[in-house]
């Protein structure tokens, strides 16, 4: 074994002895899904008010599931939202309430399977780009 491959390996141990969740095996294939995930809201462009901002998500092709696994499925997995390129949440739904404060934001959520690695190809929806006053 390589020691570059031993240390991608020690360290998706040490992330998923940190976050909880199983490691997927550095050695598999990761499957492809069909899912097609959406921002629904925020609308892209549109300016907000307040000190939440209530994110809505549209995901077509697949579920989301509760239970985390590393038996997985192509049409079954979480939701991992992000703002400014930061995972904020790990989620079961497709809706949630997100604080905010006056700026500039780019909402994006990436459609993972139930082990909560990406597939591959990523599912990614468009970024939406808002404003808060």
């Amino acid at each position: 074994m390589s020691s570059r491959f031993a240390a991608l390996a020690l360290v998706g141990v040490l992330l998923a002895a940190c976050s909880g969740q199983p490691a997927p095996s550095p050695s598999l294939t990761r499957p492809s899904s069909p899912a097609v995930i959406t921002v629904v809201e925020p609308v892209a462009g549109e300016t907000v008010q307040g000190t939440t901002v209530h994110v809505v998500l549209s995901l077509q092709g697949a579920e989301v599931v509760a239970q985390t696994t590393t038996d997985i499925r192509p049409d079954q997995g979480h939701i991992h939202l992000y703002v400014n390129n930061v995972l904020v949440s790990m989620n079961y739904g497709l809706e949630q309430d997100v604080p905010v404060h006056t700026g500039s934001y780019v909402v994006k959520a990436e459609f993972v399977a139930a082990d909560h690695a990406p597939f591959n190809p990523r599912v990614w929806s468009a970024e939406a780009i808002f404003t808060v006053e």
